[in-house]
């Protein structure tokens, strides 16, 4: 075989884009580079792993090396990518061994997604202080939470956990009260987490609510249900610094009065992720939102033969059809699937990108859609104009029927839906899609308002919250 494509990130796309190439182009090579040991796990779950809900590490793997090995999928764990020369079609890469050598390339995929963005803060060095963005700092949270003498390691079943960083964690004592920093996903799904393994959990946020990208509506649902539970919650509380010697003491934040101190002796970081593209510096390589590297409808980038997805890339945004730096998981796999197909000679578009995304808290359920901000609707060349309604999940009559909040945002000008966010604790966040096909659709909330969605008692009122929605949002369109 020849012609060799080589990938480099053994994660979400991957693998998805090597598995599939594999499977259309039978007769060539590919090549796939993992600096790091582990591949294809489930990023989203760790939390709920943390949690004690996942029993198993090995659980939120997808694919095993064996298994990628059947595949006829040629996989070099311990092998980093450092450097590519566009020019000569061949990558550098370094192995754990400290060697460093060439590999030529006919095609090229950049899959080296995103890694955790601290801000200001070191946790390097600070015991009992972490980001969570990889398995192996799972594995470590989930280790330094338990009692020494209660932790069972073959909880972390998986041969390439950091066996050395969990054994150290679990032998510190077991923290009692937990700061979070920043209520965005990872914030409010490890809010709960912490929260089930018995911590007293504070959760800050620079801003005035959490997950701020779903709107106010959400945030102050979500924000009540973490205080119901125990999570004391502090928005507009900026954190300024986390103090300790050789193991986390406190949280510096600014404070309704002033600065303050909070004792405690467990942090999770989480203040966002940035793409990892240094492999490509010095390559002219074109970048763009977020410092994400640009791409074309077919995942190309500016570099001949050279594509991107995942975590590390620019899409195309369905609302504003602009580019646009959204790293989620569905998008990853997707365009990683279809940039296989594309250099195996069937052209697949990676598809657009519209920002949908669902997160639970406890019992409240919330996704978001489109353009749900007015600052980010005006940006776009929108005129927004937005309602927001409560009303039941099911019919009144029958139980388990529950408020839910919708927000929809739409166009004055043309009416056509922009955006929209979903808040409730009865199955409220898969109620997005709905809002995320209108979208992808370029639907009118007229066309919303008359959409066919089902009903029977047990699933969904006559009137569906969406609908509903939809209804009070055209009125107000027409009283424009």
């Amino acid at each position: 075989m020849s012609d060799p494509f080589v990938v480099v990130g053994a994660d979400a796309a991957g693998l998805s884009a090597a598995s599939k190439f594999r499977r259309e182009a039978p007769d060539r090579d590919v090549v796939v580079f993992e600096k790091g040991q582990w591949i294809s796990y489930a990023y989203c779950g760790m939390p709920y792993f943390i949690e004690g809900r996942i029993e198993r590490m090995s659980n939120l793997l997808s694919l095993s090396p064996s298994e990628v090995d059947e595949r006829g999928i040629d996989l070099r764990r311990g092998h980093e990518v450092v450097s590519v020369d566009p020019d000569a079609k061949t990558v550098a890469v370094e192995t754990t061994d400290g060697d460093t050598v060439e590999q030529a390339y006919d095609d090229l995929l950049v899959a080296t997604g995103g890694r955790a963005s601290v801000g200001p803060f070191d946790v390097r060095g600070l015991d009992g202080a972490f980001t969570l963005h990889d398995m192996d700092a799972a594995a470590a949270i989930d280790a330094y939470i338990a009692e020494p003498d209660e932790y069972d390691p073959d909880r972390a079943d998986v041969s390439a956990v950091d066996r050395e960083r969990v054994d150290r964690n679990a032998a510190m004592a077991a923290p009692e009260t937990a700061a979070i920093v920043g209520g965005g996903y990872v914030g409010v799904e490890m809010a709960e987490a912490l929260s089930g393994r018995g911590l007293d959990v504070h959760l800050f946020h620079r801003s005035g609510h959490v997950l701020s990208d779903f709107g106010e509506a959400v945030g102050e649902r979500v924000e009540a249900e973490l205080v119901e539970r125990g999570v004391t919650v502090r928005t507009n509380a900026p954190v300024e610094d986390l103090t300790g010697d050789g193991r986390i003491e406190g949280i510096a934040f600014d404070g309704a009065d002033g600065p303050e101190t909070l004792p405690v002796d467990m942090a999770i970081v989480g203040v966002g992720i940035r793409p990892n593209t240094e492999l490509l510096d010095g390559t002219g390589v074109e970048t763009g939102a977020g410092g994400a590297i640009r791409t074309d409808e077919y995942g190309r980038t500016t570099l001949s033969d050279v594509y991107a997805a995942g975590d590390c890339a620019t899409a195309i945004h369905a609302v504003t059809g602009e580019e646009a730096w959204m790293p989620l998981g569905l998008t990853a796999n997707r365009a990683g699937r279809a940039i296989g197909a594309t250099i195996a000679g069937d052209p697949s578009p990676v598809g657009e990108i519209a920002g949908t995304a669902v997160v639970k808290a406890f019992d409240m359920e919330a996704g978001r859609v489109g353009l749900v901000e007015d600052e980010a609707a005006r940006e776009a060349g929108f005129d927004p104009v937005r309602e927001t309604v409560t009303a039941g999940s099911r019919s009144g009559y029958y139980p388990g029927a529950a408020p839910t909040d919708v927000t929809l945002v739409a166009d004055r000008d043309t009416g056509r839906l922009i955006g929209g966010s979903i808040a409730g604790p009865d199955r409220a966040a898969i109620r997005i899609d709905t809002l995320a096909t209108a979208l992808e659709a370029d639907m009118t909330v007229p066309e919303v308002e008359r959409l066919d969605l089902a009903y029977a008692p047990p699933f969904s009122p006559v009137w569906d919250p969406i609908l509903v929605a939809a209804k009070v949002l055209n009125g107000t369109l027409d009283g424009d």
